[in-house]
């Protein structure tokens, strides 16, 4: 009957160190995985500020290559105007 109390006691013991085990390799688990969520959402975040920066300056400097064009070549600019008007116009007639 004592020995059955100290292999009962053995165990218990034993899975209770197998437990606390379990519980930090989770936790360490854990803290790892919001490292590498944290991480890639700071890439991501960086990611979308470069392609909005890029995005804004490529409009910029199309907006000033237009304002150019239309200042230095007016009638050639009311011109492509008027034929992408008449182009989009017909894109919704009816064949």
């Amino acid at each position: 009957m004592v020995q059955s109390r100290a292999a009962n006691t053995d165990f218990t013991r034993a899975f209770g160190d197998a437990k606390k085990q379990a519980g930090s390799i989770a936790g360490d688990a854990a803290d790892a995985a919001q490292d590498v969520y944290d991480q890639a959402r700071d890439s991501a975040s960086d990611l979308a500020d470069s392609a909005q920066r890029a995005a804004r300056q490529t409009a910029d400097s199309f907006g000033r290559a237009l304002r150019n064009t239309i200042e230095t070549q007016p009638y050639t600019a009311v011109a492509i105007a008027l034929g992408v008007g008449w182009l989009l116009g017909r894109l919704h007639r009816p064949l």
